[in-house]
């Protein structure tokens, strides 16, 4: 099953017939950057020396992230310069949280950081995607 696909059987995007795959791309990683934030952000917990400032940042992009899906996975009605502006903070809180798990040489702080990487430039070209009307 594709979110990417769920989208592109939205009535509205059927009826206009535009897809807008990069926003599916960038809906599709804040899902599973959301999970992977999570995930990253227990693992922080569980971690021996401090690791609150890692665990804040990833449980901000988690939020943000599921926020950002959320947003952009409904098509109904058109709310575009929200969802542009929510796209460019999902980009920023990736990108804050990859820089913070980058200072840590643990395997989830890694992956996390990658992920977040991934999800930003997502995030990034959706936004640029999108012509919001005035």
């Amino acid at each position: 099953m594709s979110i990417r696909k769920m989208i592109a059987l939205h009535p509205d995007v059927v009826k206009d017939g535009h897809v807008n795959q990069a926003l599916g791309d960038a809906v599709h990683h804040a899902m599973y950057c959301a999970k992977m934030a999570l995930a990253c952000a227990d693992a922080c917990v569980a971690e021996k020396m401090d690791m609150s400032v890692c665990y804040r940042f990833c449980i901000d992009c988690a939020d943000v992230c599921e926020a950002t899906a959320r947003l952009g996975s409904r098509r109904t009605g058109y709310n575009e310069h929200l969802l542009v502006e929510m796209l460019e903070l999902c980009a920023r809180a990736c990108d804050q949280c990859a820089a913070e798990c980058e200072k840590h040489d643990h395997g989830h702080c890694k992956l996390c950081a990658q992920i977040c990487r991934e999800c930003a430039a997502d995030c990034r070209r959706a936004a640029e995607s999108i012509n919001p009307t005035s």
